[in-house]
């Protein structure tokens, strides 16, 4: 007599069977999914879950578990593990509050040296503390379950970023006169009349304070079989600083540079009598520029007054470079 089915006929929809295809054949699903997957739709063929199990060597519990499981959620809900209840949370809601409070807060302000939290950190002052901010369950607490809770609130005390400080109240106001420069640049640029323009616009700034360093030996050059770099000695001597002063012109992309023993009004000044040397006296140039106190002195007010209406300057906003 011929095998009859105890259990309601699978049916697996067009569309679910498009999915469970997909599934199967998938090199980068979970290995599981992937199973189940070829699993349904051997069973969709008709095949029975005995001559599966013999054919890819599996226990008939599992392919019958698979088989109830996508009768009763359906073929593509039985893809996925089913949640479960698990143990309850050993750390309470309040005592998970207080743990991100702390993380929040900066080790040295509870009497720490270090500069960041560290998960051990955090876990070893959360075990001392715990009984006397009220939390027992956080007593037994480790550096893992910490490191669990705040990323589950994707807090990463351990590391610092770098904001920057609006400390110029007119900053919103300087800002859009360097964004109207830069937008009157482009402009010409696309026009092409970046050359014909009396306007010269530069972006300058200084470098102070670059190392001028000498070797004490000489360099030696690759060596088959010995070295395949060049090889340097780690002695240097220093020869002092130097101050790096640049100006790009945007309109043509011209650098003019000056290199000086140090970063001061007067080296600032003969910087600009560089620049008035290099155009013609008909052009007003433009100079996009930081709040150094060497561009606002009285000896480069002194200079600017005795070439009138040839520089303009654009200040960036403080604290904003």
């Amino acid at each position: 007599m011929p095998f009859q089915r105890s259990k309601t006929q699978l049916e697996i929809t067009q569309d679910q069977h498009d999915v469970l295809s997909r599934v199967s054949s998938s090199r980068t699903d979970q290995a599981r999914r992937v199973e189940r997957a070829k699993l349904l739709l051997l069973l969709d063929e008709g095949q029975h879950p005995n001559e599966i199990g013999k054919q890819l060597s599996m226990k008939t519990l599992k392919i019958y578990r698979l088989l109830n499981k996508a009768l009763e959620l359906g073929p593509i809900a039985a893809l996925d593990d089913l949640k479960r209840s698990g143990r309850p949370p050993e750390i309470t809601p309040d005592a998970h509050a207080w743990i991100t409070s702390l993380a929040c807060q900066k080790p040295k302000d509870l009497g720490y040296s270090y500069e960041v939290w560290t998960t051990r950190l955090l876990s070893r002052h959360v075990r001392e503390k715990a009984l006397y901010a009220g939390h027992p369950s956080a007593v037994n607490i480790g550096s893992a379950t910490i490191s669990r809770l705040l990323s589950g609130q994707d807090i990463k005390p351990h590391k610092v970023e770098y904001y920057l400080e609006r400390r110029d109240p007119d900053f919103d106001e300087k800002m859009a006169q360097v964004l109207i420069v830069y937008q009157q640049v482009e402009w010409c640029l696309q026009d092409g009349s970046a050359q014909t323009r009396e306007m010269v616009v530069v972006s300058y700034d200084e470098k102070p304070g670059i190392q001028a360093i000498g070797n004490t030996a000489p360099d030696l050059p690759p060596v088959p079989g010995k070295h395949a770099t060049v090889q340097r000695d780690h002695e240097y001597v220093r020869y002092g600083t130097l101050s790096l002063l640049a100006g790009i012109d945007l309109m043509t992309g011209r650098v003019i540079g000056s290199v000086e023993d140090r970063h001061r009004s007067c080296e600032f000044v003969a910087y600009l009598k560089k620049f008035n040397e290099e155009y013609p006296n008909t052009a007003k140039i433009q100079f996009i520029l930081d709040n150094h106190s060497a561009h606002t002195s009285k000896e480069t007010r002194a200079y600017l007054q005795t070439v009138p209406n040839r520089f303009e300057f654009v200040f960036t906003p403080k604290h904003a470079s």
